[in-house]
């Protein structure tokens, strides 16, 4: 099987670690490697490093290629310019379907927390074995919901059809994306319903029949590009072409458009998180909601449920804290309500074109 992992966002919602030219998933967020270096010890020696791919923005390849110097040069797939998720999964699975396209593969992220890594690797190697036996076209790697989560996707699940060593198989009924908050509410109340965490495997071939049949104009010019790949033409097209595609997320372009036929779910404790956000990142880390985090030069006293990073080398103390998120950086200092912390994206964006965007 192999491998692709996305590592192009900007990550504005982890501001003000996250930056336009340092963002997340480059950054040591938590220990001493990156998410995109901890993803990648997570499939390692599972899987080969020959059988990874990596695809980011153009502008992230020095960084990128330092980080992961273990990864084969021709297995990076830079994009010219941001063009959102359908954009960047599509121009990936063109070019896979053009070089393997019998074998499955895996669409995985590179800012997320799986605390489970056996179980995950279990599941993938499961997914992977369902669409290479053609009992599946497309295995969603799923979990149950640990609470009523905006954020994301949402699957709901059909008939059961089997569990084994922690990891339970459904038939697909439908997605949802990002819902809002009485919908998300009453799925976390409903057993059928699971997070969908973005991971799945298929084969290339198969998601390129779903552009063709979804996103008819955006195949014609991934197609242009895929037939360039390897050759001296290649750049020169992706330069006048990618820009050219509409930006559309993937949920958008493809998945909540698919029919249940031969879709399958595979749910497990995996103990997945998506740190894109403050809050999630809290969430993540913690065993109880009251129970605080902090890192590196901090003090809390009397406080709970919140958050403390500090990236200077400032002592930073916080008493009486309930609910709050505390960020310390060199040239910046955030301090919100954790209720605020989906909001951080928009107040980022508000400081384009002012005298501190060079801070974005």
């Amino acid at each position: 099987m192999k491998l692709v992992i996305f590592a192009g966002g900007v990550g504005s919602r982890l501001w003000p670690l996250s930056r336009k030219d340092s963002p997340k998933q480059f950054e040591k967020i938590i220990g001493d490697d990156s998410t995109l270096q901890l993803t990648i010890k997570r499939l390692l020696p599972d899987f080969a490093a020959k059988d990874i791919f990596i695809a980011t923005g153009k502008h992230y390849e020095d960084a990128t290629r330092e980080q992961l110097d273990i990864i084969p040069k021709d297995n990076f797939i830079f994009e010219p310019t941001m063009r959102d998720v359908g954009p960047a999964i599509g121009l990936a699975s063109f070019i896979l379907a053009k070089l393997f396209p019998d074998e499955a593969i895996a669409i995985l992220w590179s800012d997320h927390l799986v605390k489970n890594e056996e179980l995950f690797i279990k599941s993938l190697r499961l997914a992977e074995k369902k669409v290479l036996q053609n009992e599946a076209d497309f295995v969603f790697i799923a979990q149950k919901p640990r609470f009523a989560n905006q954020n994301i996707g949402w699957i709901e699940t059909g008939e059961q059809l089997e569990e084994n060593d922690g990891i339970t198989s459904f038939r697909f009924k439908k997605l949802v994306y990002k819902p809002e908050t009485a919908e998300a509410g009453a799925y976390f109340k409903n057993d059928r319903f699971v997070w969908n965490l973005g991971y799945f495997v298929t084969r290339p071939t198969t998601l390129q029949r779903l552009y063709e049949k979804h996103e008819p104009k955006m195949a014609k010019k991934l197609q242009e590009l895929a037939d360039g790949w390897g050759t001296d033409a290649y750049e020169r097209k992706l330069l006048t072409i990618y820009p050219t595609l509409e930006k559309i997320s993937f949920d958008d372009a493809v998945l909540t458009k698919l029919d249940p036929g031969n879709q399958l779910v595979v749910s497990a404790e995996l103990g997945w998180s998506d740190v894109g956000a403050w809050d999630a990142l809290k969430e993540a880390l913690s065993d109880t909601r009251e129970q605080n985090r902090s890192e590196s030069l901090n003090l809390l006293k009397d406080s709970e449920d919140s958050l403390l990073f500090n990236y200077s080398d400032q002592l930073c103390i916080g008493v009486e804290l309930k609910e709050m998120i505390v960020i310390n950086t060199a040239d910046v200092l955030l301090i919100c309500p954790k209720s605020f912390a989906p909001k951080i994206k928009q107040l980022v964006e508000e400081l384009v074109g002012t005298e501190h965007e060079h801070l974005v």
